[in-house]
């Protein structure tokens, strides 16, 4: 039994999606004809060494290669910036596919949800909260329309603390990613290096014509596909559903606004608590490089080819 949970259910011939107490009962049943009660079934998994835990996704489609090669190319980057004064600004936003592009609606909730990380709803975001024993958690909503949204670009520099975000009128495009570089750059420092995914809307004709402009001192640099565990910024939207709005129902996209914008501004006083907890492994195996001696690196091996350095 210790060797099947550590697997998925159906290794053990089992329709189930995950280990519970239930598919317990039934594999022992299966296998050696004992129907165990609900606390015997868990008190075996406690013996056995196991506890329960919310699980992580482990990137299956994220090319290992390509992903080592980027921490050394992100420690070449960090340590040229710190030479030259130049920020590193790790950046997400929220891109939104219209339903048209998928074969049916099922499939497009379920894409929508994956690509949402940006996007907050006047609806109640369930969390975890504390309730009496006996007692069911609730939350009051008013069902506001799904369209009682507002969305956000939003920027992270480890280095210095600094959070940059701007809010979205519509979906995001090229045009939405130029104005938010171009927010970007008004702050002060050397060059700018903005690191992100290679999502369609930092694509573009927009963003080609945008790249043409004399002395930008910018350079962008794409995240190895399928690794948001790379990119810091994820973690801001987790905070402000932590802090500004989970487990409530703003009821309007006006309140959300008011809600979120007020967390986002606050982190200008919270810098210490931003390197700390947006920080990802990818700033740890990048700074055990560079304790290293590394020989010269040219520019991002994964930068787009048009995007490499202006």
């Amino acid at each position: 039994m210790k060797r099947a949970v550590q697997e998925s259910p159906s290794t053990s011939g089992m329709e189930l999606a995950n280990w519970y107490w239930k598919g317990v009962r039934q594999f022992v049943c299966e296998r050696f004809g004992v129907e165990l009660s609900r606390s015997s079934c868990l008190n075996w998994l406690h013996r056995l060494g196991f506890s329960c835990k919310r699980p992580q996704k482990r990137l299956v489609k994220a090319n290992g290669s390509k992903r080592e090669a980027f921490v050394a190319e992100y420690a070449a980057l960090r340590e040229e910036a710190q030479g030259s004064g130049g920020k590193i600004f790790l950046v997400d936003a929220a891109h939104f596919r219209d339903a048209a592009h998928f074969r049916d609606a099922a499939h497009f909730r379920d894409e929508a949800h994956f690509r949402d990380a940006a996007h907050f709803r006047a609806d109640a975001e369930l969390r975890g909260t504390w309730a009496l024993r006996g007692e069911p958690a609730l939350v009051g909503s008013t069902s506001p329309q799904y369209g009682e949204k507002a969305s956000y670009y939003s920027a992270v520099c480890l280095e210095t603390g600094e959070v940059e975000w701007m809010e979205l009128e519509g979906n995001s495009n090229s045009g939405t990613s130029v104005a938010f570089l171009e927010q970007l750059r008004q702050r002060p420092g050397g060059r700018l290096n903005v690191i992100w995914d290679n999502a369609p809307a930092h694509r573009g004709e927009a963003m080609r014509s945008y790249l043409k402009t004399p002395s930008l001192n910018l350079r962008l640099v794409n995240l190895p596909g399928c690794s948001p565990d790379c990119n810091a910024d994820e973690a801001i939207w987790g905070w402000v559903r932590e802090e500004a709005t989970g487990n409530l129902c703003l009821g309007s996209r006006t309140a959300v606004q008011a809600r979120v914008g007020r967390f986002l501004d606050g982190l200008a006083g919270r810098r210490d608590e931003v390197r700390r907890r947006c920080r990802t492994v990818l700033q740890s195996r990048a700074e055990a490089l560079m304790r290293d001696p590394m020989p010269d690196s040219q520019h991002p091996a994964n930068a787009h080819p048009t995007l490499a350095l202006v």
